[in-house]
């Protein structure tokens, strides 16, 4: 199981991660406290993370970086479309 594509959706106190693999397989769903989050991610292999843009995100996207992950923020406009 190696997960390519992670999305979390940010919330106050517990944030929910999806994960993918090379099949768009679902192979992740965990909710996690907000100091949950740096060590479950320094655990896991580089992969790409989505995170809807807002005041928040920027933060998350630093911390994730430093771990080696590439992040990319969505305009809220975008997280919505199917």
């Amino acid at each position: 199981m190696k997960i390519t594509t992670v999305g979390i959706d940010l919330a106050k106190n517990v944030f929910q991660v999806h994960g993918v693999d090379e099949g768009g397989k679902v192979v992740l769903k965990k909710p996690l406290k907000r100091t949950q989050v740096v060590p479950f991610f320094a655990n896991l292999e580089p992969c790409r993370i989505g995170l809807e843009a807002c005041g928040g995100a920027h933060h998350w996207a630093r911390e994730l970086e430093r771990l080696g992950h590439t992040v990319k923020l969505m305009a809220s406009q975008l997280s919505s479309l199917t």
